[in-house]
């Protein structure tokens, strides 16, 4: 969904840094795949085609932190008379 985003902290050796994937359009989502000691931040269109990718060695994750977009609230149903 447009807006979501995943912020990923590694270890630089002697910092932290901080990278971040955004899903920039609508129908656009941001997929993690972890696997093999690799992990995978994507972001992918509806068809599942990768528009963005990174890639980090698991060992040197430190925080990954999805952040979803919140849903518009529901317009209230007005309470019968």
């Amino acid at each position: 969904m447009r807006g979501d985003r995943v912020e990923i902290v590694i270890d630089a050796g002697d910092t932290a840094r901080s990278y971040e994937i955004v899903a920039t359009k609508a129908g656009r989502r941001v997929d993690v795949t972890i696997s093999r000691g690799v992990v995978v931040v994507a972001e992918v269109t509806r068809s599942g085609t990768p528009m963005r990718t990174a890639r980090f060695m698991a060992s040197r994750v430190l925080a990954l932190v999805e952040h979803p977009v919140a849903e518009a609230p529901l317009a209230q149903e007005p309470e019968p008379s």
